[in-house]
């Protein structure tokens, strides 16, 4: 292998494991101006968007032992990958696949320790993020004490309330 081939795939190993998951896609007709944002939103999530070549891709991946179907990677493929956040990542890429038809489409994607087709990234991505679950967690423990808390207000409110009604009645 070439000098130049081996670094571009030193670079994709370490990419792949840096990051704590990865989602394949393809993409067509991304100006730079698109591309710009596209990256931008990524890197909000915590991820990168890296366009790639086919072989060096395929040999990174099998080298993790991560089975492929090289017939999905026709066209321009690019990769995102996850340094923290992999269902935040997943959702920008939808969100932008949305947005932007005919641009990004998805292939499938690495997560946790496996390989996902596109309807289940699609899956993943309608998922709630950690930042979510957090906070209806936090909301589901802190619910019944304030429920409890409205219960006391609203008995001694109602006891203030009778005694005020008997004293402008006399």
């Amino acid at each position: 292998m070439r000098q130049e081939k081996q670094l571009l795939l030193d670079e994709i190993n370490d990419k792949i494991e840096g990051s704590s998951s990865f989602v394949l896609t393809r993409y067509q007709g991304l100006n730079p101006d698109l591309s710009s944002d596209f990256r931008l939103s990524l890197a909000e999530s915590g991820s990168t968007y890296a366009a790639v070549k086919k072989r060096i891709l395929v040999k990174a991946i099998e080298a993790k032992g991560i089975q492929l179907d090289k017939e999905q990677l026709a066209g321009h493929i690019g990769v995102a990958f996850a340094s923290s956040e992999p269902i935040s990542m997943a959702k920008v890429l939808f969100a932008f696949a949305k947005e932007n038809k005919d641009t990004l489409e998805i292939i499938g994607g690495h997560f946790d320790g496996r390989f996902c087709s596109a309807s289940e990234m699609k899956t993943i991505s309608e998922l709630p993020s950690k930042d979510e679950m957090r906070a209806e967690f936090l909301g589901l423990l802190e619910a019944p004490m304030s429920q409890t808390l409205s219960v006391m207000d609203a008995l001694l409110t109602s006891i203030l309330f009778c005694l005020e009604n008997k004293k402008e009645q006399e």
